[in-house]
């Protein structure tokens, strides 16, 4: 048995090392550790609220919202708060912000976080309620942040341009991504330090930068005149049931884009509701021009001088060459027309005799330089550059397809382009969507413009605007596209579309086009319209003359363009 004094010796030292072993923890914790302890009792408490900038509009050229963004809210949960409560919450919130109560309560219970968001876009009122009722109720750990929607106040009107803002890489699509970095501006935040029940602590850390909104972006289009395109060309891609259409409305002095509808097209407010395939078919999609084409060839050969508007063109039944049998739309016997008349008639031989004296090489520099093989300047997200192959890849027979329209790919800017630039006395103005910005102090920023080019004379442009203007003559093969009062100049076309199941053009189907301007002798707007594979029609004056027609009449009055009163020239057609 231990002596008394011994076991009182031992009890006294194990009480001495207890103290020892405290006192260090207790200088650890107080002197080495404290101010990491400090710090992260900080971070706890340290909350930090993002401020969004307000994005930007989108407005058209006479300042009528196309996107524009509302007030709302996002509402969001502090699971170290609100963990305690779940149920009572969830309860409340679930019918509120339409999610059910297994999904709240999962987010409301979320280890290692203080901040989950549980819904984006919520009324303004509605998240109001919110807040009064879980007061009422004395429930924590929810919270509600200022935040905007996007809202399209013209449903589908230029939805296919605006399309939807980015939410996160690789999101976005057509000049909401495009112009995002005018659009968005620059968030703020705010930092403080909150206490129990989510109060700022009045001595707290306090820190704010506020946002910067972003810019307004002005676009050249007309909302009425968008409207009334999409209106026109929705009403016969069904009447003559074809899968697509595109329509382009332009300024051809300036290049400014009034307008450029596609059907079928969506509700911009509800971007899964679009048709598959690319937002923008009229920049995006390539396809054989066909007979609208002609009016390269014929610029070019008056420009080099091998023919003039009178040259005499024999026009035989059809026509052999390198082992294919070439012939015109309709079947005919010989006829004598003027290089007027091969372009008022469309005439494939007659354009190939033409093509013959002006050569493919130099054909090949008038396509480029009336932009095909380019990108058209307009700055469109998914461009196409079309396909222009060099003249040492052409085959045998493409040096006399192209002339016509056919071997060459283009986009419907492309060819809307083309004619701009003859109805333009020449000059080719780049096709432009921007008008310019206004910044966030309210001061506008007009847009830069591209330096123009000149691609033929001004006398071949007015030699090729008399000619275009037969083309909708009782003689030519569009008179559906006249204008009552209105001097039209315009062209048609009508080309196969190749079929991928036989690498062929059988069973491909046609595109059916026309591109015009007016008023013909002081061009001032100018359509194009572009139908793809329609079944009741094919022929460009039959199918797409008439949706050129109608916007054509609509662009006229609402710009307020009265008609010159002066009276067409006469041009000869046939050969004497």
């Amino acid at each position: 048995m231990a002596h008394p004094g011994r076991r009182l010796r031992a009890a006294f030292g194990v009480l001495v090392l207890l103290l020892a072993v405290l006192g260090t923890r207790l200088i650890q914790l107080q002197g080495l550790d404290g101010a990491s302890y400090a710090q992260r009792a900080e971070l706890q408490r340290r909350h930090v609220q993002t401020l969004p900038a307000g994005r930007g509009a989108i407005v058209d050229r006479n300042g009528i919202p196309l996107a524009m963004s509302v007030d709302s809210n996002t509402v969001y949960a502090d699971p170290t708060q609100a963990r305690a409560q779940a149920p009572a919450i969830a309860a409340v919130l679930a019918p509120r912000l339409q999610i059910s109560v297994p999904d709240l309560l999962g987010r409301l219970v979320r280890p290692n976080t203080r901040y989950v968001v549980l819904a984006r876009d919520v009324d303004p009122g509605v998240a109001r309620g919110i807040v009064e009722t879980l007061a009422q109720q004395r429930l924590a750990g929810i919270g509600t942040e200022p935040d905007a929607r996007r809202i399209y106040p013209a449903d589908q009107v230029a939805a296919n341009l605006l399309g939807f803002p980015p939410n996160g890489p690789k999101t976005g699509a057509g000049l909401e991504l495009s112009s995002n970095r005018l659009l968005a501006g620059h968030d703020g935040k705010i930092v403080a330090e909150l206490g129990a029940g989510g109060r700022e602590i009045p001595s707290g850390q306090h820190a704010e930068r506020r946002p910067v909104p972003g810019s307004t972006v002005q676009l050249t289009i007309d909302r009425d005149i968008q409207w009334a395109a999409q209106q026109a060309l929705a009403a016969q891609v069904k009447a003559v049931h074809a899968d697509s259409g595109t329509a382009i409305v332009m300024d051809p002095r300036s290049g400014e884009v009034l307008a450029m509808a596609t059907a079928p097209t969506f509700d911009a407010n509800k971007p899964g509701s679009g048709p598959p395939g690319s937002l923008n078919p009229a920049v995006s999609d390539v396809y054989e021009p066909g007979s609208v084409n002609k009016v390269i060839t014929v610029s070019g050969a008056l420009q080099e001088g091998v023919v003039t508007p009178g040259t005499p063109v024999t026009i035989p039944p059809q026509l052999r060459l390198v082992g294919h049998t070439f012939h015109d739309a309709e079947q005919h016997g010989t006829e004598h027309l003027t290089v007027a008349g091969v372009l008022a008639k469309s005439s494939n031989i007659g354009t190939i005799k033409i093509s013959q004296r002006l050569g493919k090489a130099k054909l090949h520099d008038y396509l480029r330089a009336y932009g095909f093989g380019e990108l058209t300047g307009v700055g469109l997200l998914g461009e196409s550059r079309g396909i222009l192959p060099p003249t040492d890849q052409w085959s045998a027979s493409q040096q006399y397809t192209i002339p016509f329209g056919q071997g060459v790919s283009v986009t419907a800017l492309q060819v809307a382009s083309v004619y701009a630039t003859i109805a333009n006395g020449g000059v080719r103005a780049v096709p432009t969507l921007l008008r310019g910005t206004i910044r966030p102090d309210g001061s506008a920023v007009p847009a830069a413009r591209e330096s123009t080019r000149r691609v033929v004379s001004a006398e071949v442009a007015r030699q090729v605007r008399n000619m275009l203007e037969a083309v909708t003559s009782d003689q030519g093969t569009a008179p559906a596209a006249r204008i009552a009062g209105y001097r039209i100049a315009g062209k048609t076309g009508t080309a196969q579309r190749p079929n991928p199941a036989c690498s062929c053009y059988a069973g491909g189907g046609y595109t059916a086009s026309f591109v015009g301007f007016a008023p013909a002798d002081n061009p001032q707007l100018l359509v194009g319209v572009v139908l793809q594979k329609p079944r009741s029609g094919h022929f460009g004056g039959q199918v797409a003359a008439p949706v050129f027609q109608s916007v054509m009449s609509f662009a006229l009055k609402s710009r307020e363009i009265p008609p010159t009163g002066t009276r067409p020239p006469t041009v000869r057609l046939v050969a004497r």
